[in-house]
């Protein structure tokens, strides 16, 4: 099943909740791609079988989700020992294995009084992730519009919420310490994509970051960030060298690839 017409089920099940949804992980980098600061290069874009959707903790939806997403062909699939467990929603007979996630920020310390990981939320009848750093995903959404002009099968055109660039960016590498070394590769190419995407509206991004994005962020979270910016580029790594092998096909060197996000990251939010 094509993956267009995947999200297309999606989208169109989750109608009446997407004014509390932000598309955060793979899919809102791909849907830059419909925005009209975007430079469209003639690679494709990293793909992924998972859509990320968040919301913020203190704005959480209501009604029932679930009967929805069932009703359009997504079952639960569960995983981990967490209570409730962490569900996917993945949609039947797509080879592909197209399945969604939903996600929302994680406050405190991470664990509940009685000593276990506070790790899901259950709420509108499906389970949630709780992550940290994801509340910078949720800051000034970008609105990207779909539909059948652009290759989704929905009856009409669709608004839909995205993660803002910058904040896309700066969770990515607040979390590269977290992350597994593919990961880390994964998500230092995801930066560099963006950067090369908006590389002709960085002054943009800046404003965005200077004006919407850092002033929601702790003070040492903010520290965190610009270093991260100056250190995961500040040469040429085994991650970085991953992070080019992962772009098969393109003319891409780990030497441009660190060179041009460190130059962007430093016109962005240095």
């Amino acid at each position: 099943m094509d993956d267009f017409a995947s999200f297309a089920r999606l989208v169109a099940a989750v109608g009446p909740w997407r004014g509390r949804l932000v598309l955060v992980g793979g899919w809102a980098h791909r849907l830059y791609r419909f925005h009209e600061l975007a430079d469209v290069p003639d690679y494709q874009p990293l793909t992924t079988k998972d859509t990320d959707l968040a919301f913020a903790a203190g704005a959480p939806p209501t009604g029932d989700m679930r009967a929805a997403l069932e009703q359009a062909g997504f079952g639960e699939k569960f995983s981990g020992e967490s209570h409730p467990p962490a569900t996917h929603y993945a949609l039947a007979n797509d080879d592909a294995g197209f399945y969604a996630e939903f996600l929302t920020p994680l406050v405190g310390s991470g664990m509940k009084r009685n000593g276990k990981p506070d790790a899901t939320l259950s709420v509108a009848g499906v389970t949630a992730q709780k992550l940290r750093h994801l509340g910078i995903l949720l800051v000034d959404p970008w609105v990207i519009r779909i539909g059948p002009d652009n290759g989704f099968a929905l009856p009409g055109k669709v608004d839909l919420q995205v993660a803002n660039p910058v904040g896309f960016i700066v969770q990515k590498l607040l979390i590269q310490r977290d992350r597994k070394s593919a990961k880390r590769a994964q998500d230092v190419l995801y930066i560099h994509d963006t950067l090369e995407l908006f590389g002709g509206a960085l002054p943009a991004l800046k404003e965005s970051w200077e004006k919407k994005v850092r002033p929601t962020m702790h003070g040492r979270t903010v520290r965190t960030a610009l270093e991260l910016s100056v250190s995961v580029f500040a040469g040429v790594t085994d991650t970085i060298r991953e992070a080019a092998r992962m772009a098969p096909g393109r003319d891409l060197s780990p030497e441009r690839l660190q060179g041009l996000c460190r130059a962007a990251l430093r016109e962005v939010i240095g």
